[in-house]
């Protein structure tokens, strides 16, 4: 009798939702035990990240843990130094901290450092993570654009701070607003188009308007508008926004999200709208848990987070979470006391809270599972940036003597060295993939090849690698495999998959091709880590074996080393 009463209260504390046996039935609310619970040594700093079936959190200890699903500890990443309420993870896993004395830190996922480079000054909100792995990075007054292996490729500087923190639009590029009421879209080469508002804004979205991708603003007074699309942009700048098509919001805005032409929002008063841009209407209002704190008395939220997929619209706030049917059913409520920072909610329905304890807690809030397009790795990017997808077409592209070549690649190095790459990019890629894939002169060759490495991103990984394959001179392919090591990231496994083909499906036996490959391999997982590492584990015993050159053998072992 008693395992059975025992089991019975073990399912009523993990079933999701879990409610309450009197009117809160109704009303939705939770009343959960944690899946797990980890001491921290610290208090959690900012909004924990969370991808692949883990999270990771800042603390103001000046360090950054991660934990996996079932909370167990990965990993642990000191800083030495107090750092920025801010951290950030690319698709491979790559988490992106800053120490507050604005020394920039890329950390892999496996808790290794990777790269650090002095920006000047610490984060002001998070890094944003371009669709080619490229990190827009605000800092002060400034938008530093660099590859995910730390070349810088341009830099912004505006005369205001930032009143709303740059976000990933539809298009590829980052939007945010100044303080002086200046809203901004820069694109992934670094050009910036600039508008005016009349008024301050309170959150930006990027949206579609009869078909054109344009940046939706909420106004803290209540109204919304659009900005107008690309060929609109300097028109619009000058003060053409018309406010009055879209319905006024009841309360000042906290936060919103866009998902197809509906625009779900966060409201002060803690109430959540839907809005049809297409109806131009709210098509409902109801409460949340905030709402439900403010009629109990409490006081307000000054900031929450908003999600809106396809499992349904939910809200996170320091004091709890809710969660909302597309047709405006509140599903479940839950309040979270004592927290240090607002909670994150992962694709697989799990909240991470952190708590001023120096406790992190999961809850499983969420039983639907959110379906994404992955690789090996993270989520799939919702676009291209089209840098080095193709060769170019016509040789002509490529100066006829050799002298103007070599100044032309002159020229490139020096604005690469200068972190002033910017709208160049893309003409000087589709001009090195030419030079380093039709030239004659391998030393020109090589030298392209070297700055791909520099410049390039996993777009253009394809294009290496086809070199790689395709290249009979033994330099060359040493130095497209050294270039692929440089951009160090390989999301979706070619790279390594293709050296492994060549140690053990060809009879290569070139010294400096073997040495590349070994130094590329282990770059590529240093980089990324596991499961990329398991190949690249495997490429680098076989680099070790005795058949191969002695000056190969102790380089693979070094690398193996360092993958320790």
């Amino acid at each position: 009798m008693h395992s059975f009463l025992n089991k019975c209260i073990f399912l009523l504390l993990t079933a999701v939702p879990v409610f309450s046996q009197t009117t809160d039935r109704e009303q939705g609310l939770m009343t959960i035990e944690p899946l797990w619970r980890q001491a921290l040594g610290g208090e959690v700093l900012s909004l924990p990240d969370v991808q692949a079936q883990s999270a990771v959190v800042a603390l103001d200890s000046g360090s950054i843990k991660a934990y996996s699903i079932s909370g167990t500890p990965m990993w642990s990443y000191s800083a030495r130094g107090r750092i920025s309420p801010f951290v950030t993870r690319s698709r491979e896993g790559t988490s992106y901290l800053s120490r507050t004395n604005g020394t920039m830190i890329a950390v892999n996922r496996s808790g290794r450092e990777l790269w650090r480079r002095n920006i000047g000054s610490p984060l002001s909100a998070k890094v944003v993570t371009g669709w080619d792995g490229r990190l827009f990075i605000p800092a002060d007054k400034n938008i530093f654009c660099y590859t995910a292996s730390g070349n810088l490729l341009w830099t912004r500087s505006f005369n205001s701070s930032f009143s709303i923190p740059p976000k990933l639009d539809r298009g590829g590029s980052i939007i945010f607003a100044l303080e002086n009421n200046e809203v901004y879209r820069i694109d992934h080469f670094g050009n910036a188009y600039v508008w005016a508002l009349p008024a301050a804004p309170a959150v930006l979205l990027s949206a579609e308007d009869q078909q054109e991708l344009k940046i939706l603003v909420l106004y803290r007074d209540g109204t919304m508008g659009f900005l107008g699309d690309a060929q609109e942009w300097y028109t619009t700048a000058q003060g053409n926004i018309n406010v009055s098509l879209l319905p006024r919001l009841p309360s000042p805005p906290l936060a919103a999200a866009n998902r197809e032409n509906n625009t779900a929002a966060i409201l002060s008063n803690g109430s959540v709208v839907l809005v049809c841009l297409n109806e131009k209407r709210i098509l409902w209002n109801t409460s949340s848990h905030i709402g439900e704190i403010i009629r109990q008395g409490g006081a307000a939220e000054q900031e929450a987070e908003l999600i809106f997929d396809e499992r349904g619209i939910f809200i996170l706030s320091r004091n709890g979470v809710s969660g909302f049917s597309h047709d405006g059913r509140r599903i479940w409520y839950m309040y979270l006391h004592n927290t240090a920072a607002i909670p994150a909610l992962g694709d697989d329905g799990i909240l991470y809270s952190g708590g001023k304890d120096w406790i992190l807690s999961a809850f499983k809030v969420e039983n639907r599972v959110l379906q994404s397009r992955n690789s090996i790795y993270g989520p799939v990017p919702d676009g291209s940036y089209k840098v080095g997808i193709s060769f170019p077409s016509v040789i002509q592209e490529i100066p006829l003597l050799d002298f103007e070549i070599r100044n032309r690649l002159e020229q490139i190095n020096t604005a690469v060295i200068s972190g002033r790459v910017g709208v160049n990019e893309c003409s000087w890629k589709s001009l090195l993939l030419a030079i380093s894939a039709n030239h004659e002169d391998i030393q020109i060759r090589i030298k392209a090849l070297r700055l791909l490495g520099q410049i390039g991103s996993r777009e253009t990984i394809p294009l290496l690698v086809s070199i790689f394959r395709k290249e009979t001179e033994p330099i060359v392919k040493a130095a497209a495999a050294t270039a692929i090591g440089f951009i160090g990231v390989d999301p979706d496994g070619i790279a390594i998959q293709t050296f492994l083909y060549t140690l053990t499906q060809s009879q290569m036996r070139d010294e400096q091709v073997l040495g590349a490959i070994a130094s590329a391999t282990g770059a590529l997982c240093r980089f990324s880590g596991p499961p990329l590492s398991e190949t690249g584990i495997k490429i680098l015993n076989l680099l070790t074996e005795s058949s191969k050159p002695s000056t190969v053998r102790r380089l693979a072992s070094r690398e193996l080393s360092s993958l320790k």
